[in-house]
């Protein structure tokens, strides 16, 4: 059998970076535990609002957030009000000492060639009760009609429709040269959370090549 390997690990520092950046080498595990904490606190407060990913860039004196988001104004708030609010907790119940801490809140002009935004909505309507065959359709649709996608793949696992038998079910549009290391791939996973149980999802996104 294959290996199964994260398209994004796959192509670190060929075509893509990390998540979190900077200086890590004095104090790497509690560090990295905050950066878990940040995530986490973040996906429980802002997760529902489209966020696609929080990046994460330290300096010995300073933390930058870049929140990168569908729906920006909703996390903004009134006047940056909401902003400030995420600061003030992230500082007081994560932090807990004296750093310059900086939040950033990018735009994702378009949500359909963002795999984790697309997982997201297919969770939603999954929820929902709509039929897993309509979803994974409307959601391949969508994909394959944006400019600079060149190929895509959805899939769903679990009790589908709350079937007594689990199974997975995908389709697939277009390229996706997954071994290729220079092929620009967006991938996701993410999870929907029925009364009959728990729906995996996954998406791929193939946006040409990268040289």
């Amino acid at each position: 059998m294959a290996k199964k390997v994260h398209p994004k690990a796959f192509r670190i520092k060929e075509i893509k970076d990390w998540n979190s950046r900077g200086f890590y080498e004095k104090k790497f595990a509690s560090q990295l535990e905050e950066d878990f904490k940040i995530r986490e606190f973040l996906q429980k407060k802002i997760g529902k609002l489209g966020v696609e990913k929080i990046e994460i860039e330290r300096s010995p004196a300073k933390i930058n957030l870049i929140i990168s988001s569908a729906r920006p104004g909703l996390i903004i708030g009134r006047g940056g009000g909401g902003v400030e609010e995420l600061k003030k907790e992230i500082e007081n119940k994560i932090l807990k000492r004296k750093t310059e801490l900086r939040i950033e809140i990018r735009e994702v002009k378009n949500p359909w060639t963002s795999a984790s935004l697309v997982a997201q909505w297919m969770a939603g309507q999954i929820e929902k009760r709509v039929p897993y065959r309509r979803v994974l359709k409307q959601a391949l649709a969508k994909i394959t009609s944006q400019k600079g996608v060149e190929g895509a793949k959805v899939e769903l696992a679990g009790r589908l429709d709350g079937i007594e038998i689990a199974r997975r079910e995908w389709l697939k549009k277009g390229r996706l040269p997954r071994q290729t290391l220079r092929a620009d791939i967006d991938y996701a996973r993410d999870r929907a959370y029925c009364t009959y149980g728990v729906v995996g999802i996954k998406v791929w996104i193939y946006k040409g090549e990268k040289f």
